[in-house]
């Protein structure tokens, strides 16, 4: 691990992989210590905001250097089950690419187990890890300049729902209606880094 200072109220910790992302980040929101503002977790970092009149730069380097990662469990993490709407525009050409049939498609995608990592690129998108290798594809070469709201898709490793309407790149599998960002709900986001997810076919 590799603790670098982000101004005077934050360091970030530079780990392997994700797994160990999310382990650091269960760990400390399990006991946080006082003086801890805010844990943002990404995909190979955990940004963390600290008071300085309550604890120093340096002792959150040494905690974080000490902090054993805690396992991701049911119990630490509610789970959100998704109806999807198995139709996106990319079905067909998800399964040909991945030596599937579409309910091929569908059933690796729905069968899966997701962990919110992290979330980012617009309030509410949530990057899920946990998509089944054979499902892993690179991004559109082209992407579209509107992917709809709900948009159930994937790209690499990651599965996500757009949670607005936006441009985007990755292949859309199906949609639902669920509404992923809520100004009137806390916290807004539905999927937070975390949470544990499935997609049920409708």
């Amino acid at each position: 691990m590799k603790v670098r200072a982000c101004g005077d109220r934050a360091v970030l910790a530079e780990v392997d992989d994700i797994g160990a992302v999310l382990g650091l980040y269960a760990a400390l929101r399990q006991s946080r210590p006082d003086g801890i503002v805010d844990l943002v977790p990404a995909a190979r970092t955990l940004l963390v905001r600290f008071e300085p009149r309550v604890i120093s730069a340096q002792e959150v380097t040494v905690l974080l250097e000490h902090t054993a990662p805690a396992p991701v469990t049911a119990s630490q993490a509610d789970t959100v089950t998704i109806p999807v709407r198995y139709d996106g525009e990319d079905l067909a050409e998800v399964a040909e690419r991945t030596g599937l049939d579409v309910p091929g498609v569908i059933d690796l995608h729905s069968a899966a187990d997701y962990v919110v990592a992290f979330g980012g690129f617009a309030p509410g998108f949530g990057y899920l890890t946990g998509l089944d290798p054979k499902l892993h594809l690179p991004r559109r070469a082209v992407p579209r300049t509107r992917v709809p709201i709900g948009s159930v898709a994937i790209a690499g490793e990651y599965a996500g729902v757009y949670p607005r309407s936006s441009p985007g790149g990755w292949h859309l599998l199906g949609r639902t209606e669920i509404p992923l960002w809520d100004t009137g709900r806390t916290p807004p986001a539905l999927l937070a880094p975390g949470t544990r997810v499935r997609f049920e076919a409708t």
